[in-house]
């Protein structure tokens, strides 16, 4: 008769009877990562809206600045009197054509659509169809303004 020594018999332990993850496991583990995918889609999307109205309250910051420059170079004349033509050499940040004309800056909306600069009150702001435009309505923090 054949017999096994106590240190090579095999034993069960309570993994060995249910390998694997069980349904409740794997659904705790999808739903984390869906919930971690969900937020960095929206997180996401967020500092896209964030950075759209950073560059709009740069374009201003530069239309600003060709406001002072050109009212100190023309002391007599109101704000009120001012055009964007007017103010295009002054542009810090000049951007040329191919044909070596000054293009005037341009600032579009969360919604893609083009924004009107005002150019006539100091500071400038945006207008979307004749109506004020920042995407926050606070017109002092920077972001969609230059901030008052």
């Amino acid at each position: 008769m054949l017999t096994i020594a106590p240190a090579m018999r095999a034993t069960r332990t309570s993994r060995d009877s249910q390998p694997g993850l069980t349904l409740l496991e794997l659904t705790v583990v999808l739903l984390v990562l869906l919930t971690l995918m969900a937020t960095g889609f929206y997180v996401t999307s967020e500092v896209k809206n964030w950075r759209a109205g950073r560059e709009a309250g740069e374009t201003l910051r530069t239309v600003y600045t060709a406001q002072r420059m050109y009212l100190a170079d023309h002391p007599t004349e109101p704000v009120t009197d001012l055009t964007m033509t007017k103010l295009l050499d002054y542009l810090p940040n000049k951007v040329l054509d191919s044909d070596g004309n000054i293009i005037p800056p341009t600032v579009k909306s969360l919604k893609n659509t083009n924004l009107t600069i005002v150019v006539n009150e100091s500071p400038p702001y945006l207008e979307d169809g004749g109506v004020r435009y920042d995407q926050n309505d606070n017109y002092t923090d920077g972001v969609w303004d230059v901030g008052e």
